[in-house]
């Protein structure tokens, strides 16, 4: 009876979940294997055309470069929000709850919004570029804008938090007993965190990773505002077969390969975390 009750307390979630993920994503997959009309209607025939598409180098060549910059994006998010969150982590609790709130605030600021309010920022006639021209350090605009540069900047700013957070509750809940007995026993600060606070925020760097990559996989915003026709990712490729060219079929079909090379990458992530765990442990 009790783990009924428990379960029923989970009913709502799985509900909700059913709705508006799985039902959709089933539509989607049947969607995939449709064809599409002259005039941009679904056409009810069975073909695996759409998917035959996916393998024109075009098409590869984009997920390429969109895996790349998710890549560089994750990279990027650890190595700027580790420090932050360890930093964060060692204040005194009060000025820790305002750090989190500044780290939280742009979600207060509709996404769309800010990434144009970096193209205010980086334009030829910017902000950056316009203090540089002031101070006489260059001599014409610098190309800061429509580039993968400003691209990866965008993600970055925008993912951050999703780094920042799990690492800050890892940092949070480490055993700091560890820590000092790894001082007692004479060990340098930089080897008491490789050897005892970095393995034990495993977990927050593991989950920092997953949704900052899942996300930025993808992201059609950033690369459509801030990286023009230079940077169309495999998001933007989507977003254009569902609301320009009206092919339904063939964008559903990239968004369930999209979905399945995500889906794999991050199983292939967590049995590399694991192999190296168990590694250690043998260790």
């Amino acid at each position: 009876m009790k783990k009924m009750k428990i379960r029923l307390l989970a009913l709502p979630t799985l509900v909700w979940m059913g709705a508006l993920f799985v039902l959709p994503m089933f539509l989607m997959l049947v969607m995939s294997f449709l064809d599409r009309g002259r005039y941009g209607q679904v056409v009810y025939e069975f073909t695996l055309e759409n998917f035959a598409r996916i393998a024109d180098p075009l098409y590869a060549m984009i997920f390429l470069d969109t895996l790349v910059i998710s890549v560089l994006t994750t990279v990027l998010c650890i190595f700027c929000g580790y420090p932050l969150a360890y930093y964060i982590s060692r204040l005194d609790k009060s000025k820790q709850k305002i750090w989190l709130l500044l780290v939280m605030l742009p979600f207060w600021i509709n996404f769309l919004v800010r990434s144009y309010a970096w193209v205010v920022i980086l334009r030829s006639q910017g902000v950056v570029n316009s203090i540089l021209l002031s101070l006489g350090l260059i001599g014409e605009p610098l190309p800061l804008l429509y580039n993968t540069g400003s691209v990866l900047l965008g993600m970055v700013y925008a993912l951050l938090p999703f780094m920042v957070l799990p690492i800050y509750v890892s940092l949070e809940q480490m055993d700091e007993r560890k820590l000092e007995a790894a001082y007692d026993l004479g060990a340098t600060p930089w080897k008491a965190f490789w050897h005892v606070t970095l393995p034990m925020t495993k977990t927050g760097v593991v989950t920092g990773s997953i949704l900052v990559f899942v996300s930025s996989i993808g992201m059609f915003v950033v690369p459509d505002v801030m990286g023009g026709a230079k940077s169309a990712l495999i998001g933007n490729v989507i977003q254009n077969q569902f609301l320009s060219a009206r092919d339904w079929p063939f964008g559903s079909a990239l968004s369930i390969i999209l979905m399945a090379l995500s889906l794999l990458l991050v199983l292939l992530y967590f049995r590399a975390v694991k192999a190296g765990e168990a590694k250690e442990g043998r260790a």
